[in-house]
């Protein structure tokens, strides 16, 4: 039987993994293996003949086809790696252990940015490659044409904590984790993972770096916040194990992060080095509960965080020369710590806590390495090294991947390394990607993305959680739980001060203010960010107290590595600050960071949205208009204000003449 260049074909699974162990792939044969050139002999005797230029293996797999994924290695699997890693080349072992990054865009193949990416993937012989973000056709189509480059499958990862669209332009954003923690039920989680999973496959992801299993615990949190489930490490459990279970069962690697936990930090690990001074007992009793609870449920990976823990690993480190430091990828400025101690990453006894302790033999990822957590401290020949010698399989973005690849090397050379324990990795790796089907099927059809992502299922999910999510935590001033009826007062001129730490101030307000438009109300909106002048803020305050109502909605979200993550810009912080002064009947909304009410404490009537997703938006706008209820609890404690759990139960009005709404604590 020959086959010739393009042509479709379905073959038994073992023919396929021979053939990508003797040959690569898709044209790309080992030149000096005859047997490549000619053809092979599959475990059951079949022969194959390569007798046109390019060989390209393809079938479709549809989502019905796709295998739970499972930790433990299939024996098909382990064979597979073991011969695999027989054929191979201390480089090429090595290279397996690296994931490269890229914000994916239409690269021609002659560009700088394609070259470069090329040569890892045909000369370091990286083994993945992490996506951050990009358009759909563009990322997909990059990474096929890495796929076809590579000589093994490469393992394709991403952070989609809220879904695809958290790196894929024009898709479907998903309520952040808290908000899922707010409507106590993890059936939503668990439906949540199982749709990452599925839209991660059709744009050809394996492995997802979610969910994050961090417990929220500290107000002051720069970095974690809505992106964790809540503060109560039990609950927290129960949402990390269904969204595992969600994920796997729809076959792509879910990823615990961040080990042993960064939910009590007030750094970002993007900008410098936290450290947790905790001892034992206090990580096992909260830090660790998810953790336990993710690995329990077979999660495939677990990523370790830039994190340093003295009471745990007290070994002291020293920042590099300034010289010497990698110039931060995220951050605007590094933060230096003092006393700094190292970091989980790299620390043998926090990665052994995970091996030894819980037993876990699944996939230990850092976390990005080109943060300054790390970055401040340690070169990336260094960093690799280190983080390999402590337990970790998979280097995720390094700075300089060529130094993290050399680093390595040298260190088998001088014996710092062995070989061994770089094959113990890649054959971890090289396993997980035979069990994800990459040695049958590597490349992602582009035909069936638009039939598999961002459709139907994905908004009625995200209305449904937003629905459910949106807490009411005070009304004092009882805007909201009118004597006539629930909601604003139908009729009232309302005034969106809208107040945004990001960089969007021309469109991040229109999910809402459409919203109010579409159902009916009268409303002005004026957004203010860190660029607004004098006069625009003048003009804002005095535009608001011509309204019957002010609505203060505040965009104060995580922003890895900003100076003002979760806060907000001076100008609108001074405008609410006014309003308050002059007791304005002022309605604070917060799409995003929900602990803003302890820098307004002012605010008569307080609502938590827990993100900026438009499905959120919509569900809050619908809710202030008593169109739908509030029944979302808080599932973390705002100090010295209102404890976990708190949340006003509102109906909505079942009519304009409706003479009061049901409520209850």
């Amino acid at each position: 039987m020959s086959y010739r260049a393009g042509s479709v074909v379905r073959v038994a699974l073992s023919s396929l993994a021979l053939f990508a162990l003797t040959c690569g792939w898709a044209g790309t044969p080992r030149a000096a293996s005859q047997e490549c050139t000619d053809g092979f002999r599959d475990t059951r005797g079949n022969v194959y003949h390569n007798r046109g230029p390019v060989v390209t293996l393809y079938a479709a797999v549809t989502p019905a086809q796709l295998r739970p994924y499972r930790r433990a290695a299939s024996p098909e699997a382990l064979r597979w790696a073991d011969a695999v890693l027989k054929a191979m080349s201390l480089e090429e072992k090595a290279g397996q252990l690296i994931s490269v990054g890229i914000n994916a865009r239409f690269l021609h193949q002659e560009s700088a940015e394609y070259k470069e990416l090329r040569r890892q993937v045909e000369r370091n012989h990286v083994g993945g490659i992490i996506l951050f973000r990009g358009p759909v056709y563009e990322s997909v189509h990059l990474v096929n044409r890495m796929q076809q480059l590579a000589r093994m499958p490469l393992l394709i990862s991403a952070d989609l904590e809220s879904g695809s669209a958290m790196r894929f332009e024009d898709t479907t954003s998903l309520p952040w984790n808290m908000a899922l923690g707010a409507t106590g039920n993890p059936e939503f989680a668990r439906r949540q993972g199982e749709l990452t999973a599925r839209e991660a496959r059709a744009l050809g992801v394996q492995q997802i770096f979610a969910p994050v299993a961090d417990v929220n615990n500290n107000a002051a949190n720069p970095v974690i916040n809505v992106r964790s489930f809540g503060e109560d490490p039990a609950e927290v459990a129960r949402f990390v194990a269904a969204f595992v279970e969600g994920a796997q069962g729809a076959g792509v690697i879910a990823t615990a992060k961040h080990f042993p936990g960064h939910g009590d930090t007030a750094v970002d690990s993007h900008r410098g080095l936290p450290v947790i001074d905790v001892n034992r007992a206090r990580l096992d009793a909260v830090e660790l509960v998810p953790f336990r609870a993710a690995v329990a449920s077979g999660v495939g990976s677990v990523m370790t965080a830039h994190i340093g823990l003295p009471q745990i690993d007290p070994t002291q480190i020293s920042p590099l020369p300034r010289e010497s430091i990698v110039r931060p990828a995220y951050a605007e400025r590094e933060v230096f710590v003092e006393n700094a101690v190292l970091p989980g990453t790299l620390s043998p006894v926090i990665t052994g806590m995970l091996r030894k302790d819980f037993g876990f033999d699944g996939i230990v990822v850092t976390d990005a390495m080109d943060m300054s957590g790390l970055t401040i401290y340690f070169k990336q020949d260094e960093a690799a090294v280190r983080a390999v010698l402590a337990g970790a399989d998979m280097l995720l973005k390094p700075a300089d991947p060529d130094a993290a690849h050399r680093g390595l090397l040298e260190a088998v050379k001088a014996g710092r390394l062995t070989e061994k324990r770089i094959e113990e990795s890649a054959r971890r790796i090289l396993a997980a990607k035979f069990d994800l089907g990459l040695a049958r099927q590597r490349l992602t059809p582009l035909e069936e993305i638009d039939r598999a992502v961002g459709g139907p299922e994905a908004a009625r999910l995200a209305e449904e959680v937003a629905e459910r999510a949106v807490t009411l935590v005070r009304d004092d001033a009882k805007l909201l739980q009118r004597a006539d009826g629930a909601g604003l007062r139908p009729g009232a001129r309302i005034f969106n001060l809208a107040i945004t730490n990001g960089e969007d101030r021309f469109w991040i307000a229109n999910p809402f203010a459409s919203q109010l438009g579409r159902s009916g109300a009268r409303a002005e909106t004026v957004v203010l960010d860190h660029r607004s002048t004098e006069e625009e803020v003048r003009d804002a305050l005095e535009r608001a107290q011509k309204a019957d109502v002010v609505l203060a909605t505040m965009y104060g979200r995580v922003r890895s590595g900003a100076t003002n993550s979760t806060g907000l810009p001076a100008q609108g912080a001074r405008v609410l600050s006014a309003l308050l002064e002059k007791k304005a009947p002022v309605v604070g909304v917060s799409f995003g960071n929900p602990y803003l009410l302890q820098n307004f404490r002012g605010l008569g009537t307080y609502v938590v949205a827990y993100g900026d997703m438009p499905s959120l938006q919509r569900a809050a706008a619908r809710a202030l208009l008593g169109q739908a209820g509030f029944s979302g609890r808080l599932p973390i404690t705002l100090p010295g204000l209102y404890p976990r759990g708190t949340g006003i139960q509102l109906s909505p009005a079942p009519a304009p003449a409706a003479a009061g709404a049901a409520t209850s604590r």
